[in-house]
């Protein structure tokens, strides 16, 4: 559920509110009963969980086996070598 900032425009009280994303927007401050507006901020960074694309790339232990069934040059098997674009 999304946090949003509000700001009054009479008292100019600032607050935050966490609302479903359905909701109506807040339209009374909760301190003088003015008109409140929501402002537009920078929001929150995401946070992917699980091993990163192209981590096990770049330290040459992927070598495209477990995305596509092959390495990169071909085989059915390890081949020992870099994964793709890794200095080749």
């Amino acid at each position: 559920m999304p946090t949003y900032e509000y700001e009054c425009a009479k008292c100019k009280y600032k607050f935050e509110k966490m609302q479903p994303i359905t909701a109506a927007p807040l339209t009374r401050c909760p301190k003088c009963q003015g008109r409140v507006q929501r402002i537009i901020s920078g929001g929150a960074g995401f946070i992917m969980k699980g091993a990163a694309r192209g981590a096990a790339e770049k330290s040459g232990g992927d070598c495209g086996l477990q995305r596509t069934g092959k390495t990169c040059c071909g085989r059915d098997e390890r081949c020992g070598k870099p994964a793709c674009g890794d200095g080749e």
